[in-house]
């Protein structure tokens, strides 16, 4: 893949204007044409001078992710799927609340990026995971889907989720970088607590990520406290056990005071039985964690199929009797292939 400015950070801008002979602060008005106003185009990059924008057409072209096919569900979720500058899909979807920002007196968006293009993780009931692995994303090309879709909104991001597609700890500085770039004040400026990452359970970056001086939130797919459920469900994650997975979050929370967000998807047979109930509430204990219940999105060729309403509602009143955070998040899109790497896969 050809190295196009969507790839830098700051920094990289930083090391662009300087080998064009440019003063350092050309980088920061490159960095605010490209992620604060979303420029396609250098020709939109007024206070640049003609000659340089010529010659940044040439050594850095713009990659912008090119829409190719969108999709828009009766809850008013956006579905989109986004070809890179190599050809590569990522999907992308864009969440709209009707709830306002007191701030603003403005709707909130929330985007949910994919960080790799495929995912090496392998989980059964993902359809990402029936794909494989292609290739990391650049900061740049993570950051642009934020821009696209608050474009096609017509309305400012105010949350990120990077929980599409891939494993953000498999391409842990990239990810951070594409974050930081989202929340720069020259950027779009999205509070850092407005942003969560989700990992399957990578211990190593766990212990990273809790290093880090910005508040980014954490979120980790568990989908089951019992290690031969989760083994089954997730094998790409039996190399981290559960029990050194809990020991990395609770280093995290030693180091940050933050709290973790746990994302169960709630399977018929699998893992909503009493002794799989009892394996997470006992997980939980210690942690200073917030329990997401999720409806599974049927998948074709999957066996695998949702809890009822009723098993949902009986987990989340156990779960709060045992003091521990619970929510049952409503699945947005299901009309509209929702499931990560169903759009993408049915196109293919």
């Amino acid at each position: 893949m050809s190295a196009g400015i969507d790839t830098y950070n700051i920094q990289g801008l930083e090391e662009l204007v300087a080998g064009l002979g440019q003063p350092r602060f050309r980088a920061m008005q490159l960095f605010e044409w490209l992620y604060g106003h979303g420029a396609v185009s250098y020709d939109q990059m007024t206070n640049l001078p003609a000659v340089l924008r010529e010659e940044l057409a040439r050594v850095a072209p713009l990659q912008v992710p090119e829409l190719v096919d969108k999709r828009i569900s009766a809850d008013g979720t956006h579905k989109y799927i986004m070809q890179l500058a190599d050809g590569a899909l990522v999907e992308t979807v864009g969440i709209p609340n009707d709830t306002q920002d007191a701030a603003e007196g403005v709707g909130r968006l929330s985007v949910c990026v994919s960080s790799q293009v495929g995912c090496a993780m392998a989980c059964r009931f993902c359809a990402t995971g029936q794909e494989g692995f292609t290739r990391n994303l650049t900061p740049g090309e993570m950051a642009w889907q934020v821009l696209c879709v608050a474009r096609d909104f017509d309305m400012r991001a105010s949350n990120v989720v990077i929980m599409g597609q891939g494993e953000p700890f498999l391409n842990y500085d990239a990810v951070l970088s594409a974050l930081r770039i989202l929340n720069h004040p020259k950027g779009p400026g999205i509070g850092a607590r407005h942003m969560t990452l989700s990992t399957c359970g990578i211990t190593k970056g766990i212990e990273r990520f809790s290093t880090e001086d910005e508040q980014f939130r954490l979120a980790v797919s568990l989908h089951s406290a019992q290690q031969n459920v989760r083994n089954e469900l997730m094998p790409g994650c039996a190399s981290a056990p559960l029990k050194a997975l809990k020991n990395a979050l609770l280093g995290y929370q030693a180091q940050t005071g933050r709290r973790v967000s746990f994302e169960y998807l709630l399977i018929d047979s699998v893992n909503d039985g009493a002794d799989a109930q009892a394996a997470l509430i006992a997980y939980c204990a210690g942690l200073k964690a917030h329990v997401n219940l999720l409806p599974i999105n049927a998948v074709e060729g999957s066996s695998y199929k949702p809890a009822t309403k009723a098993r949902m509602h009986e987990w989340e009143q156990a779960l709060a009797a045992a003091g521990v955070e619970t929510s049952i998040r409503t699945s947005r899109g299901a009309d509209i292939a929702g499931a990560c790497g169903q759009l993408k896969n049915s196109r293919e």
